[in-house]
């Protein structure tokens, strides 16, 4: 089963496709960043998303989408309702290629990756080179948050044999 983790974000998103087998460690097929430019308005960088994923979409024809749930923190209130049209975009891509969605919370995210719940972001790259087998952290954290949400999908979702 193919699980796409997408880490959403309006200057860079994160994605990373996983090959998920019973009994095997989940294997990267791909795994990168979006660009999108900052000095765009916010409807061109909506569309370039779209686009972008689409091509992703394409390209690997996940059986699934994993991306994180929405959460706002008081004193990130603005980052939330950038990262809401992302998603919304994230979401909007899987339903057009008839992919099956997975939301998962942040803190699942974690938990799921590093048996803690408020891991820090170097604590999840680390985690993720471990479980993928990488000799590096993934860099930018972008990209180890996207294989992260693919990872903690994996958890979820029966693998095929």
């Amino acid at each position: 089963m193919r699980i796409l983790g997408i880490d959403p974000g309006l200057q860079r998103t994160g994605y990373a496709c996983l090959e998920h087998r019973v009994g095997q460690r989940a294997r990267i097929l791909d795994a990168g960043i979006l660009r999108l430019s900052a000095r765009k308005s916010l409807a061109w960088r909506l569309k370039e998303l779209d686009e972008d994923l689409a091509a992703v979409f394409a390209e690997w024809t996940p059986d699934r989408v994993a991306v994180e749930q929405v959460f706002a923190h008081s004193k990130h209130v603005r980052t939330a309702i950038v990262m809401a049209h992302g998603r919304g975009i994230v979401l909007l891509a899987a339903e057009r290629a008839g992919v099956a969605i997975h939301e998962i919370s942040p803190a699942s995210v974690k938990l799921a990756v590093t048996g803690n719940g408020n891991a820090t972001k170097r604590q999840v790259q680390r985690a993720v080179a471990s479980l993928c087998g990488l000799e590096e952290p993934p860099s930018p954290a972008d990209v180890a948050d996207a294989i992260a949400i693919a990872l903690a999908a994996c958890h979820r979702t029966p693998a095929i044999r």
